[in-house]
């Protein structure tokens, strides 16, 4: 797929150099049939490219068909009014995943679609329309929405499936299952972070009692946000965590709506706020990502700007060889990994556009440096299975903790011997997580086992429904605290579920997605990039192998 993107790419290149317009004589005929002129055409390309000819013809035969198709179009437009649309599969369609839709602009996003649902064989209500990177709104006309005539449609799946059908009904009846829980979850990741957004537009409050509502540059200061962009702020921060809960879970379908909302708020923030600190350029990455994860890169038209911003912005923030962060840090520690996802997606977007020697470049000065990143990963993970071994755990629970509990990191360096979890949380420290939701006593019992970490013990609180999970060391005092089954049950509600109950809910399912510490986005696995940088250098290499033969 990469390399037809590539030679696509190459071919429009020369057509464009040599004004060659495919859609006329002598390459189309009256007829709109192809004419001879194109094998010929053909046959000096692929000397030109130094590949099969076959291959080069069969591709500028695609590109001619579609310059008359959009020619079409474009006519029918003018006389009629009905635009065309074009509509980008999911990538489990392997065939035939772009293809042309037309519609009057005056129709609901429900109508569109409805209207793609049937024409592709998908299930209406689990599939979600991304169009000029916004989700599409269902209840508005598309001319409202700025949809117009030539346009982009991505098709998102929610569930996850192998095939167009399922003949087997429970198999059907799981998918549709597995679809209607996530939307759940998109519903209440909104509701969630509606509400910490409205506490943080309608609260003064001081930064240390709300963690989640802090922001601070690059030197650690925390910087002061104007009330007016406070919520949208919030929204933005909290969408893209939980996109990147999803990135890493790699649901990239889910991720990639969040991420796009939290786009959207990011924007609504002054332009001050955006160049000041990397969270914006970290979600410009996630997107194009997202995209790429998707098969969808060509959907994204300003891939190169969106990597060009974010590109400025670690400049802005960490100065033009990272001195700022060497002199704040002492180094370049963990940042370095997003230049690493800064370079990558650069090599993609210049192979895809069949700028191979600036994808050359790119590809081959990162993946020895990854390799090395990954190994010392791999160290420090195997250091930490030799810490819990030693507290007695097996060597598959260790893992366990490590793989499926990401909260247990404070064993890293912890001392059974030198332990002080017996000293008392302040009251303050209490506050701040009753206020979150949690019951006062369980609160108490997570901070003295966290050594006073409140966004530590919330993380573990919100991920265990308001309790402490049974592995964890408790003293005696602890112990005897009665359990909370969750943090609603501090509010002295029945059995029956309540509003209250579920807005506590949703919002412990957005602090579940909250990093433990504020570097989390840079401490992650860089095991897929490496394969991608491998797999793009060998495309790139056979190009130039090929060449010297010739």
């Amino acid at each position: 797929m990469a390399q037809k993107k590539y030679l696509q790419a190459k071919l429009t290149q020369f057509l464009r150099e040599d004004r060659i317009q495919l859609w006329k004589p002598p390459y189309t005929d009256e007829n709109k049939k192809v004419g001879l002129a194109l094998k010929d055409l053909a046959k000096q390309y692929s000397d030109r490219l130094e590949c099969c000819e076959n291959e080069v013809e069969k591709v500028i035969e695609e590109i001619r068909c579609k310059a008359i198709e959009r020619g079409t179009g474009n006519d029918n437009y003018r006389t009629t009014g009905i635009a065309t649309i074009e509509v980008f599969l999911p990538p489990r369609l392997k065939k035939d995943r772009k293809n042309l839709l037309e519609t009057r602009l005056h129709i609901t996003g429900r109508e569109l679609r409805s209207k793609i649902a049937e024409t592709f064989g998908l299930q209406e209500n689990y599939i979600k329309i991304v169009i000029n990177k916004k989700q599409l709104q269902l209840g508005k006309t598309l001319e409202e929405q700025g949809v117009a005539h030539n346009v982009k449609a991505m098709v998102l799946e929610l569930k996850q499936s192998e095939e167009d059908a399922r003949k087997n009904f429970q198999l059907e009846e799981e998918e549709q299952n597995e679809a209607k829980l996530k939307e759940k979850q998109i519903q209440r990741t909104k509701r969630g972070l509606e509400i910490l957004a409205k506490r943080a537009a309608e609260t003064v409050v001081d930064p240390e009692m709300t963690p989640y509502l802090d922001i601070a540059n690059q030197t650690g200061r925390s910087i002061r946000i104007p009330p007016s962009e406070r919520k949208a702020l919030m929204l933005a921060m909290g969408y893209h965590e939980k996109g990147r809960a999803f990135l890493k879970r790699k649901e990239y379908g889910i991720a990639l709506p969040c991420l796009l909302d939290a786009d959207k708020y990011f924007c609504e923030c002054c332009r001050e706020l955006l160049d000041t600190v990397d969270n914006y350029a970290v979600l410009q990455l996630d997107i194009v990502w997202c995209y790429f994860r998707l098969e969808q890169l060509e959907c994204l038209d300003d891939a190169e700007k969106k990597l060009n911003l974010a590109q400025k912005c670690f400049k802005n923030c960490y100065g033009e060889n990272h001195q700022r962060l060497v002199h704040i840090k002492g180094n370049c520690g963990k940042e370095k990994v997003l230049f690493l996802r800064l370079y990558l997606l650069q090599g993609i977007r210049n192979y895809h556009s069949g700028n191979d020697v600036e994808a050359y470049e790119y590809l081959n000065k990162e993946l020895a440096q990854i390799r090395k990143e990954e190994k010392e990963k791999k160290r420090r993970r195997l250091e930490n299975i030799r810490f819990l071994k030693g507290m007695g755990y097996s060597t598959h629970a260790a893992q366990q903790i490590l793989l499926s509990n990401p909260q247990m990191w404070w064993l890293n360096d912890s001392n059974p011997e030198t332990d002080n979890r017996q000293e008392s949380p302040s009251q303050e420290n209490i506050d701040r997580l009753v206020y979150m939701g949690f019951d006062a006593l369980v609160a108490e019992a997570a901070l003295r086992v966290f050594r006073g970490n409140v966004q530590l013990a919330a993380q573990t609180l919100a991920h265990n429904g308001g309790s402490l999970p049974p592995e964890l060391p408790l003293s005696p005092e602890d112990s005897l605290s009665p359990p909370a089954t969750s943090p609603s049950d501090s509010a002295g509600t029945s059995s029956a579920s309540t509003d209250e109950d579920m807005e506590t809910e949703a919002v412990n399912e957005i602090l579940e997605d909250i990093p433990e510490h504020e570097e989390d986005y840079l401490d992650s696995t860089l095991e897929d990039e490496e394969i991608i940088i491998a797999e793009y250098l060998s495309y790139v290499e056979n190009r130039k192998s090929a060449t010297k033969k010739n």
